[in-house]
């Protein structure tokens, strides 16, 4: 061994016992929070004085417990935990597998016992359908929190796979969901080529970086193509969305796509313009193919406020802005539209998949090669 290697083996054995460690606070962090949910769960259908309670049962229990001192126990967090046991079930089935490597003994409570006992009829159903090993094993909390949120169960069950197949961070989790991902794949005939697509143009962040709401699109009428990548996407959801908005209802009248404004010499573009016969003003539509952000809502409150200052004619109202995105923080929506022009407007739009067929066939064939295979766990 000369001095280059050795460096390289204490930095290999230090990377290693990181990982080991990350790992182990990880799987007991997530059974901490997943019992928590459990027991809430378990006490609001058969706690002896919960009628005591009833709606202020979660307020209550935040309180109490951070009165002893327990972290991370706040109310939208107690609620977070409930939501995650509800959508994880399989969970339980790690218990008593993780016990000697997180050095805790959940078998001491009751409700623990009650679950380990209880058998899954098909443990690869859409609910659940990854073993809990391994969500356990190769996604952190935070992953499985944020999956949490997806009420349909096949696009829950598509983004635990690619997550997992592509070892993806939190934020890149976010930024597929975003991206529509799984809606694409829909309509794709060959999802894996867009797997292996959508993972070579991943963002790449540092390990140690750990009017109408919804707008549902069903009718769009894609037609299957072999890869539909974001930019096609925004391409096609734009093209078809004039046809959309005409037929949306009374009044609006199609003006403009991709609508060129001068603005201080530079050239600025709003991606449709309508006028309304009715409300009598013009309506701008912003389309995201993304979750809300503020900067977004000031790039769009800039072309209202052009439109009012160089567009209105005698006898029109002030315009109105219409941001289109595929998902939203309700509160930051309220905190970025607080002191702004009370004409805007953020809404989100969904597709429907024209067909599941392909997208579960994939599933299952990658779920197999997954099982297969024990790499680690995501930052």
């Amino acid at each position: 061994m000369n001095f280059n290697a050795l460096v390289q083996t204490i930095a290999d054995i230090h990377q290693r016992a990181h990982a080991g460690a990350s790992k182990a606070i990880n799987a007991a962090l997530t059974l901490r929070n997943w019992l928590i949910g459990a027991h809430i769960h378990e006490y609001e259908l058969q706690g002896q004085d919960r009628a005591t309670y009833g709606d202020r049962l979660i307020g209550k229990l935040s309180g109490s417990l951070q009165e002893l001192g327990v972290p991370s126990c706040e109310r939208v967090r107690l609620y977070s935990y409930l939501n995650f046991y509800r959508a994880y079930p399989q969970i339980s089935e790690t218990i008593s597998s993780e016990t000697s490597s997180t050095g805790f003994d959940y078998r001491q409570f009751p409700i623990v016992r009650s679950l380990t006992e209880q058998s899954l009829e098909n443990p690869y159903d859409e609910k659940n359908f990854l073993p809990g090993k391994l969500l356990l094993a190769r996604l952190s909390f935070t992953h499985l929190e944020l999956l949490s949120s997806i009420e349909d169960p096949l696009k829950k069950a598509f983004y635990e796979l690619e997550c997992i197949k592509g070892n993806w961070s939190v934020r890149e989790l976010k930024r597929q969901i975003g991206s529509l991902y799984f809606e694409r794949s829909g309509l794709s005939r060959d999802p894996a080529q867009l797997s292996a697509l959508a993972n070579a143009a991943m963002v790449q962040t540092d390990p140690a970086h750990i009017i109408r709401d919804p707008y549902v699109f069903e009718f769009l009428g894609f037609r299957p193509s072999e890869v539909l990548p974001e930019s096609g996407l925004e391409a096609a959801l734009i093209e078809k969305m004039q046809g959309f908005l005409l037929e949306l209802g009374r009044g609006f009248c199609f003006e403009a796509r991709q609508k060129r404004l001068n603005i201080g010499g530079e050239y600025f573009f709003v991606d449709l313009v309508f006028y309304h016969r009715i409300l009598k003003c013009h309506v701008l539509v912003e389309l995201k193919v993304g979750a809300f952000s503020h900067e977004q809502l000031g790039q769009l409150n800039t072309y209202i406020t052009y439109y009012r200052t160089h567009e209105m004619a005698e006898g029109d109202q002030p315009p109105i802005g219409i941001l289109l995105c595929t998902g939203k923080n309700q509160a930051l929506v309220e905190y970025a539209l607080a002191g702004m022009d009370n004409r805007l407007f953020v809404s989100r739009y969904q597709l429907e998949l024209p067909e599941t067929d392909i997208l579960r066939r994939y599933l299952d064939e990658q779920r197999q090669t997954l099982e297969a295979g024990t790499p680690g766990t995501p930052e």
